[in-house]
């Protein structure tokens, strides 16, 4: 079965893997530990995270199974609570693949498990049952587990594995025969009986005690009648070891046992447990005969969705932490691909949602913003700590969201999916030391060129910084237009405000469908106000606007020193 949660049946889905640098800058560890603290929950998200595809059927199917899920608590709640039967099922295909039992222990516990599959499909089929439903997903996994449960004889089977258990369970003692040579070594042995009670010490170890008390002759009562067909002892010298021989039912058990030449030990005790072992595999190969006509590939599958039942659970759980503190996060509507759009009313930064649920509290702004004919590259300058990065990385947070189907920190988010992020954030000095900051930058922004298509999206936050104004310019400029020839969408936020000036000349200059242009974080009387605009790039007007905020304008200071002597 290759039904997914993640993608309709029937499509070959392409996908393209976040690269490293992307994870860190947009800070998907730090996102998913606040998803959930188990480990393997943990990678198993971010592993789907950061496989992306821009297929857009996919994209909505994932979309409509969040929503469905996210306005169904209930329904969260009820699938949680198997997630740990489901979990414990990993291990059923083995079942089927084993070709020798292990012990009556793992035996039984095989059974229950597939006890609480049955479980499992009843109680999945019983929750799709009891609530609306508009999802593609989640309606064909109503059909299968209803199928399943429908059309694969399971009241048949929870009564076989009820029988099996009995059977296997009754097994208290078994009853063992053992002829001797005239050097009390044993010979030859077999198996009378497999008894459904236990031998105690007042039964046949109490009579063999007072026994071999006796001072009187060798008891010559009547012998062993059922004892079955006895193997005599193997004659070639030198051999030790016990071969086990099946013949059809469970008393027909019997053991060859093989011993030394005459050295006084005793081969008997060391083989008991193999012989024992030769019962249960019996059992085994009959369970398997029973179980194998109900349960198909189809229903071990099912443990497949456990990972993607998590993604969505988990950040169904998030989203709703956010919304209960009065924050708005929408379902992101698929543009075509082609298209390559983004059309977004108050955006703002997830991580910034994500403290506020741990209880920080302050004011998060929100922001318009689109990618469109106006501009699909945009060159933001601003003051520091104006919100530039902030704001950079919420736009790629929110894309990674929308392709994976999760609701978008925003009140209205259209976008057309993108092929693959890349980001280009300072590096740590600890990884420049060969090639130096400024080499390794460019490194980096060469890498990028060389998967980057028209349908990716660039994150550059002050790229080319560390180094003097002419060189990072003179790089910036050069980089720039080749975004605009290979017609990505990119936000470029930096400090070098010439790099946004004369935008007009070098869209003119440089053939391509990606228009440059400028984008501002704002000051707002001489306070960052954290909201960004498409306008020209302010420059000095900033630094002025501080100044007077701060009383650091030379006609500020002079005043105060005059007002003092």
């Amino acid at each position: 079965m290759d039904f997914s949660l993640l993608h309709p049946d029937n499509i070959d889905v392409k996908y393209n893997t976040l690269t490293v640098q992307a994870v860190n800058d947009l800070s998907i560890d730090y996102v998913c530990e606040n998803l959930t603290k188990e480990i393997f929950e943990r990678n198993s998200i971010k592993n789907l995270m950061t496989n992306i595809t821009d297929d857009e059927r996919v994209i909505k199917y994932r979309g409509d199974i969040f929503d469905d899920l996210l306005r169904n608590p209930i329904l969260r709640t009820q699938l949680e609570e198997l997630l740990t039967d489901l979990s414990e099922l990993r291990e059923l295909e083995k079942f089927q693949k084993d070709t020798d039992a292990s012990d009556l222990w793992q035996l039984i516990n095989r059974l229950r498990e597939i006890d609480g599959y049955v479980n499992c499909i009843t109680s999945i089929k019983n929750s799709l049952e009891n609530i609306e439903i508009h999802s593609e997903g989640l309606k064909k996994l109503k059909e299968i587990v209803t199928d399943i449960h429908d059309n694969t004889g399971f009241p048949q089977l929870k009564q076989d594995i009820a029988e099996t258990l009995d059977k296997a369970r009754r097994i208290k003692s078994i009853t063992i025969g053992v002829n001797l040579d005239s050097f009390l070594r044993p010979t030859d042995a077999g198996i009378i009986s497999l008894n459904t009670h236990t031998i105690t010490d007042s039964g046949l170890l109490k009579n063999f005690m007072s026994f071999t008390s006796q001072n009187d002759e060798l008891y010559t009562g009547t012998a062993f009648t059922s004892l079955k067909s006895f193997h005599p002892q193997n004659q070639k010298p030198g051999k030790v070891g016990m071969g086990v021989v099946v013949i059809g039912a469970q008393n027909e058990v019997h053991s060859i046992m093989k011993t030394e030449p005459p050295t006084g030990s005793d081969q008997l005790s060391a083989n008991m447990t193999k012989t024992v072992t030769a019962i249960v595999k019996k059992i085994v190969k009959e369970i398997k005969n029973t179980l194998q006509k109900y349960i198909g590939i189809s229903g071990f599958k099912l443990v497949s969705l456990v990972p993607e039942i998590i993604f969505y659970i988990r950040w169904a759980e998030l989203i709703e932490k956010i919304q209960q503190k009065g924050l708005t996060l929408c379902k992101a509507q698929v543009l075509p691909t082609a298209d390559r759009e983004l059309y977004t009313k108050g955006i703002y930064n997830l991580k910034l949602a994500i403290k506020r649920t741990q209880g920080e509290e302050f004011e998060i702004i929100g922001n318009d913003f689109e990618f469109s004919d106006k501009g699909r590259i945009y060159i933001m300058t601003g003051p520091n700590r104006g919100g530039k990065t902030t704001f950079t990385q919420a736009v790629g947070l929110a894309c990674l969201l929308a392709q994976n189907g999760i609701y978008v920190p925003a009140s209205d988010f259209k976008f057309s999916p993108c092929d693959n992020i890349y980001t280009h954030f300072p590096a740590d000095e600890n990884d420049t030391v060969d090639l130096g900051r400024l080499g390794e930058e460019s490194q980096r922004i060469a890498e990028i060129f060389e998967k980057a298509t028209d349908r990716s999206l660039l994150l550059f936050n002050e790229s080319l910084a560390t180094t003097n104004v002419a060189e990072g310019l003179y790089i910036a400029k050069d980089v720039v237009k080749s975004m605009r020839y290979v017609g990505t969408r990119t936000i470029f936020n930096t400090h070098m405000h010439e790099l946004a000036r004369n935008l007009d000349r070098l869209n003119s200059e440089i053939d391509g469908t990606s228009k440059v242009e400028s984008l501002v974080t704002e000051v707002e009387n001489g306070a960052r106000s954290f909201r960004v605009s498409i306008a020209p790039p302010q420059g000095v007007s900033y630094a002025r606007d501080i100044a007077v905020k701060y009383g650091v304008t030379f006609e500020q200071i002079k005043k105060n020193i005059d007002e003092h002597k």
